[in-house]
């Protein structure tokens, strides 16, 4: 289980840009509930370094020598499965976007992103929740909208729940989670406390019959209950 207790939340990096990765370390130690507890310039170190330190959370790159943050982050998650990987890029595009969810990254984020939203992001997927950023959102309901399984999920089929016992509440949960809004934005449009939006979110996960919030925003794009025109 992740450890929720009081010492600083132990961060690697994994990116061959220098000066992103130096960025990164600053944006870490800024904050000092976290450390940085390593940098790695490609995948392999990047695994190399996760099975010795057992980081809780490694920021990931995808594009990468020796070998690529897809490969590096389905290796992680495989053998450290309290390790989180948040994948930090520059890629929005299918390629990387689609492998590395299935590969097992619990946020996908563009190195564009603000502080604010990348320490919070770290947080979340430590939490176990998954994060996307609403740019990445939308192209993963794009990729959907376009062929129906570009994710590598099943389709849905007859007797599969199709989300017609959702409440209007977690429809509202629902659609603004597939704009890209995290619990507190949520919380804060809806009027909600955030353990409310949390309760309806896990309401949502058991209905549609999905482990996580990547897998809800797959299901309800499949089942129209989100499109493209809500972003």
């Amino acid at each position: 289980m992740p450890d929720f207790s009081t010492s600083p939340l132990k961060v690697l990096i994994v990116d061959d840009q220098p000066l992103m990765s130096g960025a990164l370390k600053m944006l870490v130690e800024s904050s000092s509930d976290m450390e940085c507890v390593g940098i790695a310039a490609n995948g392999e170190e990047g695994l190399e370094s996760s099975l010795a330190i057992r980081p809780d959370v490694v920021l990931m790159d995808m594009q990468m020598p020796v070998m690529g943050g897809v490969e590096a982050t389905e290796r992680i998650t495989a053998e450290l499965p309290n390790t989180k990987v948040l994948a930090i890029t520059t890629f929005t595009s299918e390629p990387y976007l689609v492998p590395a969810l299935r590969a097992g990254a619990a946020g996908y984020l563009l190195k564009d992103a603000d502080p604010e939203t990348i320490i919070g992001a770290i947080w979340s997927v430590h939490r176990g929740e998954s994060v996307l950023s609403p740019a990445v959102t939308r192209k993963l309901l794009s990729s959907i909208e376009g062929d129906g399984s570009g994710i590598g999920t099943t389709t849905v089929s007859e007797g599969d729940p199709d989300g017609s016992d959702l409440t209007p509440r977690e429809l509202d949960v629902l659609r603004l989670l597939a704009r890209g809004r995290s619990n507190p934005e949520m919380a804060e449009e809806l009027h909600l406390s955030e353990s409310t939006v949390k309760a309806n979110l896990t309401k949502i996960m058991d209905k549609l019959e999905v482990r996580d919030r990547v897998q809800v925003i797959i299901r309800a794009a499949q089942l129209g209950l989100v499109t493209l025109a809500l972003d």
